[in-house]
């Protein structure tokens, strides 16, 4: 069977069935073209590969698998874990000679590498002409470096191939499972397009996978490392988050209210939109009691919220916040909330951005992370995580989103230490300590620092009960609160103070 070919540009875009990796490749493989996806064993080269094939199937295309390495009944039992059809998708199942049962095929004399490569490259050649696909998957180039016995005769095999695929206007994806590589790159000068797919063992959870781009030709595609799963339908890939990719448009300077008065004096009026406020302190001291504050707000005034938790269940969250006063199911209801319980050891670090781009696509206008503690414990390399983080408030900042950022002290009182400093990050800093006072453990709230206007150099009291959120009014006589160890001197100006009654 011939196909028309010539609606097809050499080099133009080819979708590869998954719409994050068009993305990082700048539209998809290049037409009538060889490209290389090599990884380990596990790294998910199979199923990038039928997911390539299938996307052709979707358009009408005649594709062929062909398969050195894994049998006919394998594939089909892969697929259907994924839920696909292969029906419509030539497999042809490449046996070598020498391991081929038909007595017309064995070598009765001598093993010959020669004719056995010779035999095999044919055997190619005629379901190519057979088929005449417009998308070839070869699983894998190992069986071929095998054969071949030697570096250069490889190459050259390779190179052959390539020509022969390129003179029947086929779009090819090469695997390769790098067994017996030792490093060597000489198939990259080859292949038009190379992607390395890897997978890594981490100390405690799931493992890890990411990719990366080598080269594409004449494409200007997504550089670095994209974290990657493999689930039940297939790859999912998440692009690494470039905030330069997502400029500032058209934004309106505009304030957040808490919605309590004394609060919204003490931090200048209110939190800009567009800027992240890091809310730091000891545990207990009432971070994510504050940014839920914040949150009640906006959603009652109509506004979209995501929450991720690292911390607590979606059940905890729900609990704590109507033992406030505050019902957030409704909101979930009527779609203005999401709440997204995220567990560290499962989670790839890209995973984070991928939710947070999914929901300020959506509409969301402020995103709740709680904790960094917790989401440090996904991505353990402090460099690489502030990196990140920096991608991911500039990115939030320029889409005009109001972030809150809760980061837990290490200790309850005296000398705390942050796990990881991100207070230069950060637009604007609330810090929470506990004090004692008439006998009782109280909170005090201040803010440090504050990039797009004035704020209150005071401290004030901060007060959590069944009521819900209180701020007093400012306090005097504190000493030694930057030491951890605030120490209350004043009077009668406490929340709640007996010397009230």
């Amino acid at each position: 069977m011939k196909r028309d070919a010539t609606q097809v540009e050499d080099g133009s875009p080819v979708s590869t069935g998954l719409p994050p990796l068009d993305y990082i490749l700048g539209g998809g493989f290049a037409a009538n073209r060889l490209h290389l996806v090599e990884g380990e064993p596990g790294s998910g080269k199979t199923t990038l590969g039928l997911q390539f094939l299938l996307e052709g199937k979707a358009k009408g295309e005649r594709c062929l698998y062909i398969t050195l390495s894994e049998s006919r009944d394998e594939l089909l039992h892969v697929a259907g874990t994924h839920g696909w059809d292969l029906s419509g998708i030539d497999i042809f199942e490449l046996v070598p000679p020498e391991l081929s049962l038909d007595p017309q095929r064995e070598q009765s004399i001598v093993y010959a590498s020669d004719l056995e490569l010779g035999e095999t490259v044919r055997m190619v050649m005629e379901e190519i002409e057979r088929v005449a696909p417009a998308r070839v998957v070869f699983d894998s180039l190992s069986e071929i470096r095998l054969l071949s016995q030697g570096k250069l005769r490889f190459r050259r095999q390779v190179l052959a191939l390539k020509h022969y695929f390129a003179k029947h206007r086929c779009t090819v994806v090469c695997l390769d499972d790098l067994t017996l590589t030792d490093d060597d790159l000489s198939l990259h000068s080859l292949a038009h397009g190379v992607l390395r797919l890897e997978q890594q063992a981490v100390g405690y959870g799931a493992e890890r996978r990411r990719m990366r781009v080598w080269k594409m030709r004449a494409r200007a595609f997504r550089g670095g490392f994209h974290d990657l799963l493999i689930c039940q339908g297939g790859l999912e890939i998440f692009p690494r988050l470039v905030a330069s990719a997502h400029p500032e448009e058209g934004l309106i300077a505009r304030s957040a209210s808490s919605g309590i008065e004394e609060l919204d004096k003490l931090v200048g009026g209110g939190l800009d939109y567009g800027t992240s406020t890091l809310i730091i302190g000891p545990s207990g001291s009432g971070k994510s009691t504050l940014a839920l504050q914040y949150i009640h707000t906006l959603l009652s005034a109509g506004e979209r919220a995501l929450v991720i938790s690292f911390d607590e269940t979606r059940r905890i969250f729900h609990t704590r916040a109507a033992g406030l006063g505050m019902d957030l199911t409704r909101f979930e209801e009527q779609g203005l909330l999401t709440v997204r319980q995220v567990d560290p050891a499962e989670m790839a670090p890209g995973q984070l951005a991928s939710i947070i781009r999914s929901e300020v696509d959506a509409g969301a206008s402020a995103v709740v992370l709680d904790s960094l503690s917790g989401y440090q414990h996904a991505m353990p390399d402090e460099q690489h995580m502030l990196l990140q983080m920096h991608e991911i408030l500039t990115y939030l900042n320029q889409q005009g989103v109001l972030t809150l950022l809760i980061l837990a002290q290490a200790g309850m009182v005296g000398q705390m230490q942050s796990p990881v400093d991100l207070t230069y990050l950060s637009d604007n800093v609330l810090l929470l300590r506990f004090f004692e006072a008439e006998g009782e453990i109280r909170r005090a709230l201040s803010v440090i620092k504050k990039r797009t206007g004035a704020h209150e150099s005071t401290i004030r009291e901060l007060r959590i009960d069944t009521e819900g959120l209180q701020v007093g009014p400012q306090l005097e006589g504190f000493r030694g609160v930057l030491t951890g160890v605030p120490v209350f001197e004043g009077k009668s100006r406490l929340l709640g103070s007996r010397g009230d009654d």
